[in-house]
């Protein structure tokens, strides 16, 4: 794998600058050491540039500093582009107040305090000579922002605050005017570094493509990695396929005791993903670079332009093929592809949360905070009371609900704490998810902070406790969709509409989310609690195989896409939009780049002629590789075929026959689930349809008494009169099960009793959802012989 990496300008920002111009310009993004001060390059494409954010969760952050050398002493007035960021609500504080220091003294100014919009904030004059260092000296720890500092001769000057001027004028000044640098020529150009696009890579780079995967952060993984802690759901290895999700499963940890959203950064494995990426010798990873341009030509992208977050310098990308997996559609848009966006009513944005207890030793020594150390000294000291100041700017949650507060809960969370920092703390409903972005994430702020203020000083409660961990990068759920030969419906889902090229299984749940009606009074345009989408309407039979023809471009005709931005109508989003449904379409668009290459073809071409030879290309393991382009595949020395890996307990390790649920016969409306924890294989299914049913045949091949059991996971939703249908030698047996409460025996089993069975026919366990007052669930079916 060959690496381009932010650092490749290593000297330029480490090393003090000659600069000799009558403007100064130093980009916060540049500083040599960013301290404790975090990158934000979401608004990169709004702003031309990224811009340091002290997201400290109110402790002041450490200083970011870098070091200029000036050419020629003199006095310079000092301007500071940054905005106050909660303004945009004209609500008083100022909380994002900073200041610059001087070869260690403070200028006068603080800033961080003015205006709604991003500005150059006048930092006044002061007299500079020679090697000046230079530091952000965050005062709140509650998100000041500074994109950039200007010193100038020019007393009367003001540096251009308008696009394209402004990024004119910053290349002039940083030396940048020029063309990009040649980044080289590749098969394929993955742009976009998550899950799907990560997929995408490794699977083009084991068919014998040279691949460059380009990514805006410095992690892989997108939703899924410790920056934003989504945990990637989705079911992999589904029938007839049972090889698609093999890549992803390498990229993505298995489903543990303590996984879930808004965990411990380790939970995620960062360095998993980067380490199957730099396995792959034909990749060319390039992080920390936002594409941020296309050339194209008759409707065929020619190459892509990257912007170094770190050094601001860009790198132009060739490519045969591309493959759009940045969930915004960005290099479609670029390229004029067709596509659809929703104007209103968007799905929104979540910055996840948690909080930790200062009294728990534990929870201490695992700290993400940034000020661990003196956090350390503290617990051991027996000081663990943790106050929170009043916080007028927050959003005013004093005498409003909210999850977490009092009796309220949220959907499907129960203890109070559980209910804090979740998936469905989300807004931007009424918001453009690309322009917008700094506001949704910005708004999912104020409401983290005003309703831990709430907790801490209105309602007295956890006295102990403090913010533990909150993401500054927002987790998107919709965007831009590109358009392709088939635009996918939510009701083919339903309908279980079959194409004749499936692609990839989906298996969760038609999932739309709006403000929830609980939490939303008196909050328009601010709403910040979400409701999933539920009810049969919401559900389908899984796994359901999605077409190819969703996964490339109707008018770009070299253009790919795999993640949320593929063509689907806007209620499809809700199945096609998690991760390891995401990283399965990266994982055939790198097979049929190969079959593009190889046969002279468009992306429309592979599913035109070449059908067939793509299905052959599903049904081979994800492991193989070919040693050179029109090699054949073949497993590498020493690697075999990954068992089949669960999520949940593997029936095969489970005693006597076990049928699990995906054996199962349904009719009605069963929704797939995986969040109660304890199921066996890769999840259950539930249903409150009262038509619906759900069959497990089985046959035994040696006669005898067998005891029958089921499992399900209790909830107190669940079914409390769920009837149970055994069919057996001498009949059958109808039972009535209480699911509110737990299965008696372990591994979640419950016992139905003793039953004969011989091998002369086909028997089944039948459950009834009519009557059963609740939700059914069913898992699996064991049978073990009787003693």
């Amino acid at each position: 794998m060959k690496l381009i990496h932010a650092f490749i300008t290593f000297a330029v920002l480490l090393a003090p600058t000659q600069l000799v111009a009558q403007h100064v310009l130093v980009e916060a993004e540049q500083f040599a050491s960013l301290g404790g001060w975090d990158l934000d390059q979401q608004s990169m494409d709004q702003m031309g540039s990224p811009y340091l954010l002290a997201h400290g969760l109110g402790v002041p952050v450490k200083d970011a500093v870098t070091k200029v050398t000036i050419a020629e002493p003199g006095t310079y007035r000092v301007w500071v582009r940054t905005r106050d960021w909660v303004a945009p609500w004209k609500v008083p504080g100022a909380p994002g107040k900073f200041q610059l220091l001087v070869n260690g003294k403070p200028l006068a100014e603080t800033f961080g305090t003015k205006n709604a919009a991003w500005h150059w904030h006048d930092g006044g004059p002061v007299e500079l000579t020679g090697e000046v260092t230079l530091a952000l000296h965050d005062l709140t720890g509650f998100e000041g922002r500074c994109d950039a500092i200007c010193f100038t001769r020019q007393l009367d000057f003001t540096p251009p605050n308008e696009q394209p001027a402004m990024t004119t004028w910053r290349r002039e000044q940083l030396g940048l005017q020029g063309p990009p640098a040649d980044g080289g020529e590749f098969d394929l150009v993955v742009v976009g570094g998550g899950v799907a696009g990560t997929a995408a890579a490794v699977s083009a780079a084991r068919n014998g493509l040279t691949v460059a995967l380009i990514q805006d952060r410095p992690l892989l993984g997108g939703n899924s990695s410790s920056e934003v802690r989504v945990w990637p759901e989705g079911h992999t290895r589904q029938k007839p396929f049972r090889h698609i999700g093999e890549i992803v499963e390498e990229l993505c940890p298995p489903k543990r005791a303590g996984s879930g959203n808004a965990k411990g950064a380790d939970v995620y494995d960062d360095e998993r993903k980067l380490r199957v990426a730099r396995a792959e010798p034909r990749i060319t990873l390039m992080l920390e670079h936002r594409v941020n341009e296309v050339e194209s030509v008759d409707k065929q992208i020619r190459s892509v332009t990257a912007q170094n977050t770190r050094s601001a310098k860009r790198t132009r990308v060739r490519g045969k093929l591309f493959a759009d997996c940045t969930g915004d559609g960005t290099v479609g848009y670029l390229a004029g592809a067709d596509f659809e966006v929703s104007r209103e009513g968007n799905m929104g944005a979540s910055n996840l949360w948690n909080v930790l207890d200062q009294a728990d030793p534990k929870q201490v020594l695992h700290c993400e905070c940034k000020d661990k150390d003196l956090l350390s000294v503290l617990t051991a000291a027996g000081n663990v009371v943790a106050p929170f100041p009043r916080l007028e700017w927050a959003l005013d949650l004093s005498k409003k609900p909210f999850p977490g507060r009092a009796a309220f809960k949220a959907q499907w969370s129960d203890a109070p704490l559980s209910n804090l920092g979740g998936w469905f703390w989300e807004s931007g409903f009424d918001k453009d998810p690309i322009n917008d972005i700094e506001l949704i994430r910005d708004l999912n702020l104020r409401a983290m902070y005003g309703a831990w203020d709430t907790l801490k000083n209105i309602d007295a409660q956890y006295p102990n406790h403090r913010l533990g961990w909150s993401a500054f990068i927002a987790g998107k759920r919709e965007s831009r969709r590109l358009l392709g030969d088939v635009v996918l419906k939510a009701d083919d889902f339903r309908n279980g509409t079959q194409f004749p090229d499936p692609a990839f299984p989906n298996t969760w749940h038609i999932d739309i989310h709006v403000p929830h009606p609980d939490f939303k009074a008196g909050l328009k345009g601010e709403e910040f609690i979400s409701v999933a989408t539920t009810g049969k309407e919401y559900s389908y039979r899984g796994p359901y195989w999605a077409p190819y023809r969703c996964l490339y471009s109707r008018n770009i005709s070299n253009l790919f896409m795999a993640g949320r931005d593929i063509s689907v109508e806007r209620e499809a989003i809700g199945p096609i939009r998690v991760m390891r449904t995401c990283g399965m379409m990266g994982e055939i668009v790198g097979k049929a780049a190969w079959i593009c290459l190889q046969h002279q073809t468009t992306p429309r071409g592979v599913y035109q002629q070449y059908l067939t030879l793509l299905q052959d290309l599903m049904n081979q393991p994800g492991a193989m590789r070919r040693e050179s382009f029109n090699a054949q595949l073949a497993l590498p020395p020493g690697v075999t075929v990954p068992a089949r890996s669960y999520l949940g307990l593997d029936p095969a390790t489970l005693p006597g026959i076990v049928i699990d649920d995906e054996a199962s016969e349904l009719h009605g409306n069963w929704t797939p689930g995986t969040s109660l924890a304890g199921f066996i294989g890769d999840g259950y299914h539930y249903s409150g349809d009262q038509q619906a049913t759900a069959r497990f045949p089985f046959s035994v091949t040696r006669a005898g008494r067998y005891e029958m059991r089921i499992a399900w996971q209790p909830h107190a939703n669940r079914a409390k009169s769920l009837a149970v249908t055994v069919r057996h030698a001498d009949g059958e047996q109808t039972l009535t099960i209480d699911q509110t409460q737990p299965a008696d025996e372990t591994s979640g089993f419950r016992s139905l009793g003793v039953f004969r069975f011989d091998e002369t026919k086909n028997f089944a366990v039948v459950f009834k959802v009519a009557g059963a007052k609740g939700t059914a669930h069913i898992d699996a079916v064991q049978l073990i012989p009787a003693k």
